[in-house]
């Protein structure tokens, strides 16, 4: 619905550009890319998805602390990789948003993928079970 809103409404992409593109800084990262930093090690992944949403797969390494409890976790994270908040739905999701906002709040370099993780999936990327977000709250897998 969101998709045939965007196409036949201009009025709803300029709201959400405003609304959400305005205050992502920086720029999304592109699946590709994110691919590619993800084999050099120069990223950590945080799948911010609901639970349910997380034990059905996430990316590999992946941990999915909860969004209430992700300032509790920030000390074990550490500043030297980007951080990218990975989500499910479009991309528009607020969730990352707000993972991301949080993380930037608290000095590290965090952004979002354009995308989600069906689409992950989908172009055949490697994927994991996910497992309970309380047994997921480990150090991240770096890389």
């Amino acid at each position: 619905m969101r998709r045939v809103a965007e196409r036949n409404i201009g009025e709803v992409d300029r709201i959400l550009r405003a609304d959400f593109d305005e205050r992502d800084n920086p720029a999304p990262i592109s699946r590709a890319e994110l691919v590619r930093r993800l084999k050099d090690g120069a990223v950590t992944v945080l799948d911010v998805r609901p639970e349910d949403e997380f034990a059905a797969g996430r990316v590999p390494g992946a941990p999915s602390p909860p969004l209430d409890r992700l300032g509790l976790e920030l000390p074990r994270l550490g500043h030297e990789h980007e951080i990218v908040a990975y989500r499910r739905r479009g991309s528009h999701c607020a969730r990352s948003f707000e993972a991301a906002a949080e993380l930037r709040k608290s000095g590290f370099r965090a952004r979002r993928p354009e995308d989600g993780f069906p689409e992950w999936k989908a172009e055949g990327l490697a994927f994991e079970p996910g497992a309970s977000t309380e047994a997921s709250l480990a150090p991240p897998v770096r890389g």
